[in-house]
């Protein structure tokens, strides 16, 4: 089977890059967190997103959302009116549209042990 047409029936992380506009870093981070949070509460096929910042950079911000599948973020959930609005107001805090790609899990790794303190 063709791994494109795979990963768009099974769980995909989407990876979602922002850059804020200068100066509106702070104003960028609340509203993704605000909509992340409405996501997550209202759409099932979300099993859950972080958002990241660049360490070096805090104008870069990214989204990583896991979803039920590839058709599902590209679907419906785009077209929700949340989204819609938010798309509305990030001209005013985003520096452009955001680089959007989707991830198939091919392995993970985890400490065998516990962590120190």
């Amino acid at each position: 089977m063709n791994p494109g047409i795979a990963a768009a029936q099974s769980e995909v992380t989407v990876v979602i890059d922002y850059r804020a506009r200068p100066g509106n870093a702070d104003a960028c981070r609340r509203e993704l967190t605000a909509l992340a949070a409405i996501v997550v509460e209202r759409e099932p096929d979300c099993h859950g997103i972080e958002l990241l910042v660049d360490v070096d950079d805090p104008h870069r911000i990214l989204l990583v959302e896991r979803w039920s599948s590839r058709a599902a973020y590209f679907g419906p959930h785009l077209e929700t009116p949340y989204l819609n609005d938010f798309r509305e107001r990030a001209a005013g805090f985003v520096a452009g549209p955001p680089e959007i790609r989707c991830w198939a899990s091919c392995d993970s790794f985890a400490p065998a042990r516990p962590r120190p303190a």
